[in-house]
């Protein structure tokens, strides 16, 4: 177990250093310089040098890249032109909001969709797996921003249970509270969650549908198990490997997918920091964010890894 932990955190390493390269590079071959393409056509040769020389764009490409990664080593970053504020304390103040979001959507897609994978499974060819796999072919093929102006209409602007945008704070400080918090953040956390939990489903269904024809399920069957049993006992615990593949790539998903959702609901999270600093052309901030869902999609796929290990002990026998 310990070979394959450290064989997992090299690669995570090694995957971090090329994500950051490509993150690095991606900017540095924009047209013109990056001053130039925040300051805009209009800004006169002395304006752009001074930008360059705050950001250090004076400076060669290999120093900037070492800077800026020793920086991110040791948890300093460089300062948005937008907001004149560390891209560190701009990003740890969205996430109170958009970590939330991603954590109730993620609960709300894993509910869903174990749920209504394992009843398809259970009722394979009947009504119930049918109408399961129409409902999910539906929801893969509506995108969650229509999901989330469906939401607003009818539980805002129908029905009034809830406010159609913003976020009131998780303190009583903030005007808010943690229930005003929570009240907030179901609309957009159900709105992210339907697509994800609609693929799920599936992966579940066929997962599940899958292991049932092993043989080992056969002769639990044989040894007079019921139906029922047999799924709970053996059948769903080997299923959950490519569950958790897909899983792990869907948490990636949903916050990088709040980018549009949050726009939505007016949420001040990371997608919304992300749509407002690409309009400033704020590209420090847009760099640092990019290399932080780059490292959660990493990251969490490590985590998968390690379940991958907890749940089928082949694998790290491999």
């Amino acid at each position: 177990m310990l070979l394959f932990l450290l064989k997992r955190l090299v690669t995570f390493a090694l995957t971090l250093a090329v994500a950051s390269v490509v993150v690095f590079a991606v900017l540095e071959v924009l047209p013109g310089s990056a001053a130039e393409v925040i300051l805009g056509d209009t800004a006169t040769p002395e304006s752009v040098a001074a930008l360059q020389a705050r950001l250090g764009l004076d400076r060669p490409p290999l120093q900037r890249y070492l800077d800026w990664t020793g920086g991110l080593l040791q948890g300093q970053t460089a300062r948005s032109v937008s907001y004149d504020t560390p891209t560190a304390e701009l990003i740890a103040e969205r996430m109170h909001v958009t970590l939330p979001l991603a954590l109730i959507a993620m609960t709300i897609t894993m509910g869903l969709a174990l749920t209504m994978g394992l009843y398809a499974a259970a009722r394979h060819n009947r009504a119930g797996d049918v109408g399961v796999m129409a409902a999910s072919q539906i929801g893969i093929a509506i995108p969650n921003f229509w999901f989330a102006i469906l939401l607003i209409l009818v539980f805002a602007v129908h029905l009034q249970w809830v406010s159609a945008g913003g976020f009131p704070g998780w303190t009583e400080d903030d005007g808010g509270g943690l229930w005003a918090g929570l009240q907030a953040l179901i609309l957009p956390a159900v709105a992210l969650a339907l697509v994800q939990a609609a693929i799920l489903a599936r992966v579940t269904r066929s997962a599940v549908l899958e292991v049932m024809r092993e043989d080992f399920v056969r002769t639990a069957r044989a040894k007079g198990l019921s139906r029922r049993q047999a799924l709970w006992r053996h059948v769903l615990r080997n299923a959950m490997i490519p569950v958790l593949t897909v899983t792990g790539l869907q948490f990636a998903n949903l916050l990088t997918g709040t980018i549009v959702v949050e726009n939505v609901f007016v949420l001040p999270g990371l997608g919304r920091l992300v749509f407002q600093a690409i309009g400033n052309r704020d590209l420090v901030v847009v760099r640092d964010v990019v290399m932080l869902l780059a490292a959660s999609v990493v990251l969490v796929n490590f985590v998968v890894d390690v379940l991958y290990a907890l749940v089928d002990p082949r694998v790290r026998l491999a």
